[in-house]
């Protein structure tokens, strides 16, 4: 299925991408960007799931941003939507039999560290995976990647520097780093819990990304990760949590966003 799925995506593309970049909720402004944009539903893809969460389209977009080649995924899967581990992180094993060897993942994540604030984009240097699944369980492929990687630097130190770098010298101010722990959803988390998250050393949380984290580091791509903080978790300002609230602060740093990941793709892809 691996190689149809492949064979399927280069036949509607004609070209290898420089890079996919992976959108989170609410952050799908970015496909307007995309000259000449080719879009492929989920549903034409041989092996590519459905996806059911909002804000989510379902399609991949290939076309030009910043003079790269570029392939957005536009809608993700959730170990929350009753997917294996596995499934969730098929689509990053179709792009690396593509070719491609860079990966940006983006998410809207809670902000558990009380600096931040709604609005806030923050590099992800490290991930904790509390959704207790991985995508690896199972038989090994030592063709793909070892039986035991190392998770050292799953997130590429280089790379995130060099963009950084990038976006002082455009924008006067670097990124935040923090990071990551996935939860498996698709409830909020509690205000007990977040206090939990924080003391071992989370910085901001949401329920995806970890799966495709782990499947790329096994495959040996290059990952960059990028959070929108759409809301603070639990327990931090006394207002409740909704999906909509997380939609809309996407929308509103759009913009920024927008170019920010245009910045990132011209300078260092």
């Amino acid at each position: 299925m691996l190689q149809k799925s492949t064979d399927y995506i280069l036949s509607k593309i004609g070209e290898v991408p420089d890079v996919v970049i992976v959108l989170g909720s609410g952050l799908s402004k970015l496909v307007d960007e995309v000259e000449k944009g080719r879009r492929i539903p989920y549903s034409k893809i041989p092996g590519f799931l459905s996806s059911t969460a909002p804000g989510h389209a379902g399609e991949l977009i290939f076309g030009r941003l910043s003079g790269k080649k570029v392939l957005l995924m536009s809608g993700r899967f959730h170990t929350y939507e009753g997917y294996p581990a596995a499934d969730v992180g098929y689509p990053i094993r179709v792009f690396k039999k593509m070719g491609i060897n860079r990966l940006i993942l983006t998410n809207a994540a809670g902000g558990i560290r009380t600096s931040f604030k709604a609005g806030d984009l923050v590099f992800i240097s490290d991930v904790i995976n509390f959704s207790f699944r991985n995508p690896l369980r199972g038989p090994n492929d030592e063709s793909q990647g070892p039986r035991f990687p190392d998770m050292s630097n799953s997130l590429s130190k280089v790379w995130i520097r060099n963009a950084n770098r990038a976006i002082e010298e455009k924008f006067g101010k670097p990124l935040e780093t923090g990071t990551y722990i996935s939860v498996l959803g698709p409830s909020y988390e509690t205000p007990a819990e977040i206090r939990m998250f924080r003391k071992i050393g989370a910085d901001m949380i949401g329920m995806s990304t970890i799966h495709e984290v782990i499947v790329a580091n096994h495959l040996k791509m290059e990952v960059m990760g990028i959070s929108c903080i759409t809301n603070m978790a639990a327990g931090i300002l006394n207002q409740p949590l909704s999906e909509k609230e997380v939609l809309e602060a996407g929308r509103k740093v759009s913009k920024r966003f927008i170019s920010i990941v245009k910045t990132i793709v011209d300078k260092t892809c």
